[in-house]
């Protein structure tokens, strides 16, 4: 429908009001889209950093929970949540990891999951010691009793270990305000307890079924940190992944005691390979970079010197059935040093240590150098029966072609293995005419001493 004015005023003034309605309207939709821009961005601006624990624990591990920790605190994270697995590990490691959880500004959320996972032995501090601790249904958490890889300790190194075990766990459950007397029992007692049982007794704070569901429960959280109290604020929080980097991952599996025993026997195996074959070069670099970082791996492990002295006399031993004959005694003694060696080589000093080195990784190895040595030495063998094909040696036997007349008392030259040496007779007093087949009896000074066939 179309609008006529009366006059020229009464039709700006109608543009005017519909100009100044428009505009309002307008104001209004884009003061609101705004606001809800404002208050959307607010709510998505907050996010956790997550790491995850899936193994043992050592000192890859540490580390990785030091560096998570900090990149956390560097971008201002509501709190980090490190997702845990674990059946144990090193008490040494362990300590750090409660120790940086214990001293961090960032909230840490230990979070066992997922179903059927377990937080076993030094699992158990990890998990006490987070400023939350949660669980997935079907997970269990206990078991920390002190154990030995090392054969069963004494009455009192064992009562030592317990103790220390116990008093560690009792300091971290009264700092985080955790049931203490169940914490003792499963150090004292090796106690395990399900998700359902470990929330009744107050060991954790609570059950969350996913990380979505545990965001919206830790919401709202008033958490005491190091560095003072911080309200949580993760009921719309983005979470970011912090990988695992790349040197961390292969510390990680040079902590692994078998791939380092393996390392250490193959840097071995290179390093006897090339005394037995001087000039090899190949094996000898490829053995000594083996043994480097098989060394590198073990000095992260409770290592027993008295073993690794016995594992290094067994190399010597080795070495020395080269240079020496001694019918196999040496061998012998390298195989018997190097088993007992190997099963001495981790020390058990503490009570949470659970790495050891599999036996039937022990067997198999000292079985296959075994085999090579045996391969080797018959070789050797051969080599020293076989006839000599270079040198004075190669030459005695051979059959050679008289190149010039060789006559008694005066010097010709033979053609032997496509080569022209000087001749002369070894005996007899017959001339030798060109073409005459002859053999080497003696070698003299470069000169060959040949006598008809």
């Amino acid at each position: 429908m179309k609008y006529y004015c009366d006059s020229n005023i009464d039709c700006i003034a109608y543009y005017c009001n519909t100009l100044q309605q428009i505009t309002f309207s307008a104001l209004k939709k884009l003061t609101a889209a705004i606001i809800f821009f404002l208050f959307a961005s607010i709510s998505f601006s907050q996010f956790v950093y997550k790491i995850k624990i899936d193994g043992s624990i050592n000192p890859a591990t540490s580390e990785y929970v030091k560096k998570g920790i900090i990149e956390a605190k560097k971008n201002n994270a509501e709190c980090l949540i490190i997702e845990l697995n674990t059946p144990g590990g090193l008490l040494k490691s362990t300590r750090y990891i409660v120790s940086d959880i214990l001293n961090s500004d960032v909230p840490i959320i230990v979070y066992v999951t997922p179903s059927g996972s377990q937080s076993a032995s030094a699992g158990v501090f990890i998990t006490l010691a987070g400023h939350i601790a949660v669980m997935s249904p079907g997970t269990n958490i206990g078991a920390s009793h002190p154990v030995s890889t090392g054969g069963k300790m004494d009455s009192v190194m064992s009562e030592k270990a317990t103790n220390d075990a116990a008093a560690f766990i009792r300091t971290i459950s009264e700092k985080r305000n955790r049931n203490i007397q169940w914490s003792e029992d499963a150090v004292r007692k090796s106690v395990s307890i399900t998700e359902t049982e470990a929330l009744s007794l107050k060991v954790i704070d609570m059950i969350a079924a996913d990380e979505k569901d545990l965001l919206q429960k830790i919401n709202g959280k008033e958490i005491e940190t190091s560095s003072g109290k911080k309200i949580l604020n993760t009921a719309n929080a983005r979470v970011v992944f912090y990988e695992i980097g790349w040197f961390t991952k292969l510390l990680d599996l040079l902590s692994d005691p078998n791939i380092s025993y393996i390392l250490m026997m193959l840097g071995i195996w290179g390093i006897i390979i090339e005394f037995y074959h001087p000039g090899a070069i190949l094996p000898g670099v490829v053995g000594a970079i083996c043994l480097v970082l098989g060394l590198y791996g073990l000095h992260t492990l409770p290592l027993n010197y008295a073993g690794l002295a016995l594992i290094f006399l067994a190399v010597i031993l080795f070495i020395l059935e080269v240079k020496i004959t001694s019918y196999g005694m040496l061998t012998v003694g390298g195989i018997v040093s190097l088993f007992f060696g190997s099963m001495m080589l981790i020390e058990i000093e503490s009570p949470l240590e659970i790495i050891k080195i599999s036996v039937s990784v022990i067997v198999t190895t000292i079985l296959v150098i075994v085999l090579l040595i045996l391969m080797l030495s018959f070789l050797v063998y051969k080599a020293h029966k076989r006839k000599a094909m270079t040198g004075e040696a190669g030459l005695l036997g051979e059959i050679a072609e008289v190149f010039s007349e060789i006559s008694i008392g005066q010097k010709g030259a033979v053609k032997i293995f496509g080569e022209i040496w000087n001749a002369e007779l070894f005996s007899g007093d017959e001339t030798l005419t060109r073409g005459t087949k002859v053999k080497v009896q003696k070698v003299d000074n470069l000169t060959l001493k040949v006598q008809k066939i």
